[in-house]
């Protein structure tokens, strides 16, 4: 995914600007940010993270496993739209985790964009998901929905409160910036 942003750096920074009214130079930074970010989390896709710590109980030892969530639901802001979005999207694959990802319905051309590059790259289908639309109805359901395991969100304190409530439902893990 990182060469193909590399690949694609100059009209992923024009769609940037286009969205978010960036100056070109900002955006051409924020790209290579996020291959940066893809880059990182890619070299840990194959780390099992296991760490083994001492124990206060004799002849034992306590190990740690990092596992999979399972599906995340990912909404991000307008105003860095797919330098967020790395920042959700690279960590939860890397993990092995499914992403459900919502951006902002003012800004979502790089995200699209970001969707048909790790199509390409070979991620499997069902395994990152885009879905497109207002906050109140989309990323309510996202929230409410008993099939998503975590809801990460980037944005205002309001919405985050709603989030929130709705994620209660069903007592779901829940990130909230």
């Amino acid at each position: 995914i990182a060469e193909l942003i590399r690949r694609d750096h100059e009209e992923l920074a024009e769609l940037e600007s286009l969205d978010t009214g960036k100056t070109l130079e900002e955006s051409r930074a924020d790209m290579d940010d996020i291959a940066n970010v893809f880059q990182y989390y890619a070299g840990l896709a194959d780390k099992d993270g296991g760490e083994v710590i001492s124990s206060p109980i004799p002849d034992s030892k306590s190990e740690i496993v990092r596992e999979p969530v399972g599906v995340c639901g990912q909404i991000t802001p307008w105003n860095y739209p797919l330098l967020q979005a790395s920042w959700k999207i690279a960590p939860a694959l890397a993990a092995g985790n499914t992403i459900v990802v919502k951006p902002s319905e003012i800004t979502p051309l790089t995200t699209i964009k970001i969707f048909k590059l790790m199509e390409e790259a070979g991620v499997p289908k069902g395994v990152a998901n885009l879905v497109l639309g207002p906050g109140a109805t989309v990323g309510d359901e996202l929230a409410r929905n008993t099939d998503v395991d975590l809801i990460s969100f980037t944005g205002g304190i309001e919405t985050g409160k709603k989030i929130m409530q709705a994620a209660s439902t069903n007592v779901k893990k829940i990130a909230l910036e």
